[in-house]
């Protein structure tokens, strides 16, 4: 077959093309979503409608994914690693039902935090719930790892977890496909009670996934993405997981000299780390992210071994690998080519110039700061976060997606007023819904900004769940129409937002302000495709 220039994130995308899929289902994040944009662009995706629409967060992908396998069709879950924090509740549970069809769930890592609110490592997510796993270290991996683990998930009958990290998922590299699969037929789980998790149900199911734990060893000691590489000197073994270990043969280009176990498929292969741990003085694992596999070494091996890593500080707690903290922690000289120059100064993102948020927050600052000194403003994860830069210095939170609503409305419930949230529309049906039914049930004094750009911007422009819908939400959860205020952001309508503002602070109640204007990137999108 053909080789392709691919990103990681589009070698995914493709592999699962070629390997019969029949829907992918995904909320974007960064550094996934050019996975589901890969198949959404892709001419086989109409031909054979394969489901490609975004999902309203990563929890409704998940269980839609899961229900594709229940129909026995292959299924691809994309998201960020937090939105595995909100797909949790299906993908943990997906364990113990088991699949149907094949089910690759993609979790998309951000160590150094490049556009995340944490560094969470979702390996611990795949070891939680007692699946296999894999981990590529480079583009033809990931092509290979997807292509072939839709199979393996419906041998296994369990869904599969793949962990990619940013620096992988965005470079690119040469990668060679293979043949194209026809998608799978309709059919269905010969137990009929499989995805009924009654507790007498589940109490069976789950001593069926522990019984098979060594059955999933034995297939990470036999995966070809699991490999010992022997070396002469044995005073170091090292264990490199994922793209740790190109970073390790970028020091080596001809052959490293210690042993080396290249991790790409979990669970820990015992028969390969017993030798690696037999055969060398000490072990040094090299893991971008939290020290995963550093921990189950050190909890599981107990025979006095020395075991450095992130845990020793040998290798940074935070941040990602590199080729030369690989270099430093193998003992080599530092030869990085390329620093950055002191005069260089971090340029931290800003809000577009004519962005709707603009008008919004300066408008929205200006009233509280003149009349409401108390006020607290609690926002979310969007475009919109950047208010807490200057020149806004806007907002007091971002924790995580629909936060401000629940914030706010815990502090309005601690006796705050004004409290604000500000939330944008994709992150309103994402996760800002509920919070908001608990503000009309307890009639909450909140004031909630849902600054409406009608697309999901912040990863580039995607259809938002809520575009068009947004009033008619909030008044299906209980909002007095009378209360819901929808404003255009510009300049000319200033004195208008101050004064719905002030109104809507001094209502004792919930009320929901929408600023409304499209995004001015995918506006200009428009503009330039016509």
């Amino acid at each position: 077959m053909s080789k392709q220039l691919l990103l990681g994130d589009e070698a995914i995308a493709q592999a699962a093309l070629d390997a019969g899929l029949s829907g992918v289902y995904a909320y974007p994040g960064t550094p996934s979503t050019e996975i589901t944009e890969y198949i959404q662009m892709a001419p086989i995706t109409t031909e054979q409608n394969i489901h490609n629409r975004w999902c309203a967060n990563e929890k409704t992908a998940m269980e839609a994914a899961l229900g594709m396998s229940f129909v026995g069709k292959r299924a691809l879950v994309c998201m960020k690693h937090v939105g595995m924090n909100v797909a949790a509740d299906c993908f943990v549970n997906s364990a113990i039902t088991g699949v149907k069809g094949g089910l690759i769930v993609i979790a998309a890592d951000d160590p150094s935090m490049h556009s995340s609110q944490n560094e969470q490592d979702s390996r611990f997510y795949g070891d939680f719930s007692l699946i296999p796993m894999y981990e590529p270290s480079n583009q033809q991996e990931a092509y290979d790892m997807v292509y072939n683990g839709f199979e393996f998930s419906e041998k296994t009958g369990e869904p599969i977890l793949m962990r990619m990290v940013t620096r992988l998922a965005h470079s690119r590299s040469g990668v060679e496909r293979k043949e194209q699969k026809p998608q799978n037929s309709i059919s269905f789980s010969e137990d009929p009670r499989q995805f009924i998790l009654l507790p007498g149900n589940a109490r069976k199911r789950y001593k069926v996934l522990l019984a098979r734990q060594d059955e999933f060893i034995k297939a990470s000691e036999e995966s070809p993405y699991n490999k010992y590489i022997d070396g002469p000197n044995k005073k170091l073994g090292i264990v490199a997981c994922g793209i740790g270990y190109n970073y390790l043969m970028e020091n080596y280009p001809e052959g490293c000299e210690y042993p080396v176990l290249k991790i790409g498929q979990y669970p820990l292969p015992k028969k390969q780390l017993l030798q690696l741990v037999e055969s060398c003085d000490e072990i040094l694992v090299l893991e971008d992210g939290q020290p995963f596999v550093e921990k189950h070494l050190k909890g599981y091996l107990g025979i006095g071994i020395k075991v450095k890593g992130r845990l020793d500080g040998t290798l940074s707690q935070d941040g990602e690998l590199n080729p030369d903290s690989v270099a430093r922690a193998v003992g080599k000289e530092n030869k990085s080519e390329f620093g950055v120059p002191s005069v260089v100064e971090m340029r931290p993102p800003a809000l577009c110039e004519g962005c709707g948020h603009r008008d919004m927050y300066i408008t929205l600052t200006e009233v509280l700061k003149e009349e409401y000194p108390s006020h607290k403003v609690f926002s979310d994860i969007g475009c919109y976060t950047l208010g807490a830069n200057a020149p806004f210095n806007a907002i007091n939170s971002c924790v995580d997606m629909g936060a401000s609503i629940t914030m706010a409305k815990g502090a309005a419930d601690g006796g705050l007023h004004p409290s604000v949230a500000v939330i944008g529309d994709s992150t309103f049906t994402h996760s800002g819904m509920t919070g908001l039914l608990d503000c009309v049930n307890e009639n909450a004094n909140v004031v909630i900004v849902i600054s409406d750009n009608e697309t999901t911007a912040m990863t580039g422009g995607q259809d938002s769940a809520g575009t068009g819908r947004i009033e008619s939400i909030c008044i299906g959860l209980g909002v007095d129409p009378a209360h819901i205020r929808v404003v255009v952001p510009l300049k000319k309508n200033h004195e208008e937002m101050r004064q719905i503002i002030r109104e809507e602070i001094e209502y004792n109640g919930v009320s929901v302000i929408i600023p409304r204007r499209e995004c001015i990137q995918t506006l200009a999108r428009k503009k330039r495709s016509k």
